[in-house]
């Protein structure tokens, strides 16, 4: 796996406090999963295939393996439980930054919780909330081909290699998108409005 998104490729590119603790597994049931319920604010779960992968609504994220960045992120906000579902929105803004810095091109968001490119789906975002904690699981398709994404999706999906005509790096991508997440989080959390829009 040339791009492997284990912890010796992706720690020395983070530049914030998200990710410095990382746990990774090549094939996990759901990255949702395998965050500690005790855990550090920040602390993320990678894996290169999920078995059990969920989007909204109970509908299945399904993707090869060493194709998408699959990350979930434990969050600890100290904000009033209504605001809560404004996270997914959150995050969308920052996975389409994070999307535009590396590639150049740039997403759309989709309420409430995808990002669409030409109106294509090529990632989505599933917050998780229970006793003042999140998880934030971000699904993004990086190197799909044509044949890979699932013929029967609500949104026709794209992946970013389809879109760019080349393979991602899909270890720069996860790192910008913990450092947009991070500031875009903390902008929410002190002002309540998005650094992405």
């Amino acid at each position: 796996m040339a791009d492997s998104l284990a912890q010796g490729a992706v720690k020395p590119l983070l530049r914030g406090r998200f990710g410095h603790v990382y746990r990774y597994a090549e094939i996990t049931p759901s990255t949702q999963r395998m965050l500690a319920e005790d855990g550090a604010e920040g602390a993320v779960a990678v894996a290169e295939e999920q078995t059990e992968g969920r989007g909204r609504l109970g509908r299945s994220w399904e993707a090869p393996a060493g194709t998408s960045v699959l990350v979930s992120v434990l969050l600890l906000p100290s904000v009033e439980a209504a605001r809560l579902p404004e996270l997914s929105l959150v995050a969308g803004g920052a996975v389409a930054q994070a999307i535009l810095e590396v590639t150049g091109i740039e997403p759309a968001i989709k309420f409430p919780n995808d990002v669409l490119i030409g109106g294509r789906k090529v990632a989505g975002i599933l917050a998780e909330s229970s006793e003042e904690r999140v998880v934030l699981g971000i699904g993004v398709n990086a190197n799909q081909s044509l044949d890979q994404l699932p013929a029967d999706a609500q949104t026709e999906p794209t992946s970013l290699r389809l879109e760019l005509g080349e393979p991602v790096n899909r270890v720069q991508l996860l790192a910008a998108i913990l450092l947009q997440l991070e500031r875009a989080y903390d902008a929410w959390v002190a002002t309540g409005t998005s650094a992405s829009g």
